[in-house]
């Protein structure tokens, strides 16, 4: 089962327990306009292949969550959490957005929005009974391009996502 990037702000919403006035503004932080209606929209499960193949249509409420809409949520995620950051000289304001592979970029930009350490991440893994060694998450951490870089699959991102509601919710 594919993990869509509306799942992922479902899964992440729930798991740090982010009210709806709060999705508004850390949408407005990542330089997405949505109101609480349109955020609510986001924040429907999209239908799977299996739903599509069964002649089910997608809701026309349903607003689908591209990959530019979903990092700039988890940029304005950092800045909702961390703050504004002064660019250094020579940077632009707004971050560049890199489209790299969703589920790495959602576990490099939830450990800086939250202050996690590698450590962290690896206790939040094993709270889903996932088990991940240092070296392994270094490698999902690291920038595409890198010799050492390897792809997140939909499994650590999946058990990531149910650790950070274990750890947040108890």
């Amino acid at each position: 089962m594919n993990i869509n990037n509306n799942d992922i702000l479902i899964r992440l919403r729930y798991a740090l327990d982010i009210k709806n006035t709060e999705m508004v503004e850390i949408f407005k932080l990542g330089g997405i306009e949505l109101s609480k209606e349109e955020v609510l929209k986001v924040l429907t499960k999209s239908l799977n292949h299996d739903d599509v193949e069964e002649g089910i249509e997608e809701d026309e409420h349903h607003i689908p969550c591209d990959d530019e809409m979903f990092e700039s949520f988890l940029n304005g995620f950092i800045t909702f959490k961390r703050g504004r950051r002064e660019p250094s000289h020579g940077q632009s304001e707004r971050p560049v957005l890199t489209y790299e592979h969703v589920n790495n970029l959602l576990l490099k930009k939830v450990k800086i929005a939250l202050s996690l350490t590698s450590e962290d991440m690896i206790e939040i893994l094993d709270l889903a009974d996932v088990h991940i060694t240092k070296g392994e998450l270094g490698a999902i951490l690291r920038r595409e391009g890198h010799k050492n870089y390897r792809v997140c699959g939909d499994r650590y991102a999946r058990n990531f996502l149910k650790g950070l509601a274990i750890k947040y919710r108890g």
